[in-house]
């Protein structure tokens, strides 16, 4: 790879935990809109992010740049430096065979308490730790409150499945070994009082084989791995960009509890990358938005009620679990939610569908066109498929049709796949409050053509080939 070349590799493992969310469902992010507004209620993290990496290879600096560039929320650092143990007398007598760079110098339990607690929206006394007595401060602490972003940094921080886990977004930062010690030598020189001599014999005696030993192998569990450290910017960049929207899905699911945004990966991050690429193929453009929707009318499915079943197993025991919602039907936008019907189809078997297009000129776009619906819909479940809802032209100009066979919306789901813009997911929700929208993901705005941004176009067109 070259000297300027960029490596973000995108790991198929699941982001862990709940989205970039301590607030999501099993299924879906749902936050209640009075979870940040109540005094009372602890502020819940959105992202916990884990940076590791060799030890000087940058770590330190690439976070500062993230927190820098999200200075519009509240971002706080935690160091696995914090988190040594105290050496006892005996231990610093010998403090040079001492092997600080080993998972056992480091009170993993008391971090994974402190993580686990900023979780769930409470603050933390984070250890102080003197470096050049290698011992913690016995009368002072560091407060550490529940924000939007957690960034927990240290060598072995990827060590330990618990603590990995509990992190949304997994990055290495690598740098070439013999810029990491000579950062070291500054650095354990000048901040930590040590002389040349005893750095470089606790380099080749315990930091490079610890470094190969659980430092390296940790990199697999990365899902974004930046070169070159802070010198990176635009590895950062996108880091920093991901992040940004992703809290702004966050904040429309805190003020709308019907909006539900599904577990995002790095898999349907992937997924979302391909589609969006002016230049993929209508091949792969049609078979990878095939699976995203797929994701999002199962998710759709799993808002609907259900009803508690009891079977006999072939062994001879009650299993008691969940009947299907039996009254449900689809309601597509020609022509664009056409694309969903396939996907409908295969999870729900013999699913009624029905048709409804708008004009999206005259009469203010609400001018409708045709139209066709089971007729016993007043009884059914709806699934409204439109995969873009970028204003609320289509959605709104459907829904008071619709509403002559409702009595209430409260079963009305809008699975859309994208992009959503947040104008559309306003308007939507501010006027029917109790529509459930469902999605994979929500892009940043509208731009003064009404075209969703970064979108991708029009869906139905690149869809079904259409397009120019």
């Amino acid at each position: 790879m070259s000297e300027g070349s960029i490596s973000i590799e995108y790991a198929m493992e699941k982001a862990s935990g709940p989205h970039f969310s301590g607030f999501r469902t099993p299924t879906a992010t749902s936050v209640s809109s009075t979870t940040f507004s109540d005094a009372n209620v602890p502020r819940q993290p959105f992202v916990i992010a884990g940076v590791s990496g060799g030890t000087a290879s940058g770590k330190t600096t690439v976070c500062d740049m993230i927190i820098q560039q999200l200075h519009d929320h509240r971002v706080v650092l935690v160091n696995q430096d914090s988190f040594y143990r105290g050496l006892n007398s005996e231990e610093l007598k010998r403090v040079h065979e001492y092997n600080f760079d080993h998972p056992d110098a480091f009170d993993t339990e008391q971090l994974l308490e402190c993580i686990k607690k900023l979780k769930i929206g409470h603050s933390v006394q984070v250890p102080v730790y003197d470096f050049k007595l290698h011992r913690r401060s016995s009368d002072s602490f560091r407060q550490v409150n529940a924000s939007d972003v957690i960034i927990l940094e240290g060598i072995l921080v990827f060590h330990d499945q618990r603590v990995r886990n509990l992190m949304n977004m997994k990055i290495f930062v690598d740098a070439d070994a013999d810029v990491r010690l000579a950062r070291r030598i500054r650095r354990d020189t000048v901040e930590r009082g040590r002389d040349v001599n005893s750095v470089l014999e606790q380099y080749a005696k315990f930091v490079k084989p610890a470094f190969d030993d659980f430092v390296l192998p940790s990199k697999k569990y990365a899902d974004v791995i930046i070169p070159r450290g802070g010198d990176n910017h635009v590895a950062i960049d996108l880091i920093v960009q991901h992040i940004r929207t992703k809290l702004g899905q966050h904040d429309l699911c805190k003020i709308y509890p019907n909006v539900y945004v599904i577990q995002s990966t790095f898999q349907i991050r992937g997924m979302h990358t391909l589609i969006r690429d002016r230049d993929i193929s209508k091949h792969d453009f049609v078979f990878y938005s095939d699976r995203l929707i797929r994701l999002v009318v199962e998710h759709g499915l799993g808002h609907l009620p259900f009803t508690e079943k009891q079977v006999v197993t072939p062994t001879a025991t009650v299993y008691t679990g969940v009947d299907f919602c039996k009254k449900l039907c689809g309601v597509s936008i020609v022509r664009s939610g056409e694309s969903m019907e396939n996907a409908l189809r295969a999870c729900c078997k013999g699913i009624k569908i029905g048709k409804i297009l708008i004009h999206r000129e005259g009469d203010d776009g609400k001018q409708l066109i045709y139209e066709k619906l089971p007729t016993d819909i007043s009884e059914r479940h709806v699934l409204l498929l439109d995969p873009v809802l970028a204003t609320d032209s289509s959605a709104t100009s459907l829904l008071p049709f619709l509403s002559y066979f409702f009595y209430l919306f409260s079963y009305i789901l809008i699975p859309i796949l994208i992009p959503q813009a947040p104008e559309g997911i306003h308007c939507v929700c501010k006027r029917y409050p109790s529509l459930k929208i469902v999605t994979s993901e929500i892009d940043v705005a509208l731009n003064e053509e009404f075209r969703v941004i970064p979108g991708m176009g029009e869906f139905g067109d690149r869809y079904f080939g259409t397009d120019d």
